[in-house]
């Protein structure tokens, strides 16, 4: 079943002498459940496809369409909710908020939905991060927490409010070979255990490999 389609996608960035077209017609469907590889060089346009794949920069012209939603048509107010409600993000520099404990950082999105913490929250928090191999360190501030430590907790925050897309981009990119590798594991583990659906932008064809699915990205379009 097709979770997501992006046809013709252009984004231009600029105007007139300086315009700059990153990507180029671009089309891409990803079916549910799926775990995939965004692959390709520097400046091939992957993180603005990923950009705008999470509803935080609208094409400049094409159609974006998410469980049934036309999302190029989606006013601002309804893009964050849906964002919220359906799409999770885990960055390359895993961007915690180092005064907060990990439980803090992982319900901090459903706080923010809800308006307050609730003991739900914090119950389902808590078993994400267990499930991550962090039941230990629930109530460690995020300074003292290891770099592969630090990003279990990011595909937690990323996974709290159940979404049906993660986005990540170079999610292992500053770890080292065996915790970027357990990161994976753990990934691949709720892709096939709650049927989540991954993109995973990489430059690391090790990385790659762990995906059933590698999409090439060059001179603005996509492959695979």
């Amino acid at each position: 079943m097709t979770l997501l389609t992006v046809a013709n996608l252009v984004k231009t960035f600029g105007s007139e002498q300086t315009e700059t077209r990153v990507l180029r017609g671009l089309d891409l469907t990803l079916e549910k459940g799926q775990m995939a590889a965004l692959l390709g060089p520097s400046g091939s346009g992957k993180s603005t496809l990923l950009t705008i794949l999470g509803t935080l920069m609208q094409p400049t012209s094409g159609q974006h369409t998410m469980l049934g939603v036309d999302l190029t048509r989606a006013s601002d107010a309804d893009l964050t909710q849906f964002r919220n409600q359906h799409i999770g993000f885990v960055f390359q520099f895993h961007n915690l908020l180092p005064d907060f404990t990990a439980l803090e950082n992982v319900i901090f999105p459903t706080a923010i939905r809800d308006g307050r913490e609730t003991a739900k929250a914090r119950a389902c928090g808590a078993e994400l991060l267990i499930r991550m191999g962090l039941g230990e360190r629930v109530h460690f501030p995020a300074a003292n927490l290891s770099g592969g430590q630090k990003q279990r907790v990011a595909v937690a925050r990323a996974l709290m409010n159940a979404p049906e897309l993660v986005l990540a981009d170079e999610p292992t990119g500053n770890l080292d070979r065996a915790s970027a590798l357990q990161v994976m594991d753990l990934i691949g583990q709720i892709n096939r255990d709650e049927g989540t659906t991954f993109l995973i932008s990489t430059h690391d064809e090790k990385i790659a490999s762990t995906c059933k699915r590698q999409i090439v990205v060059a001179d603005g379009k996509v492959s695979g």
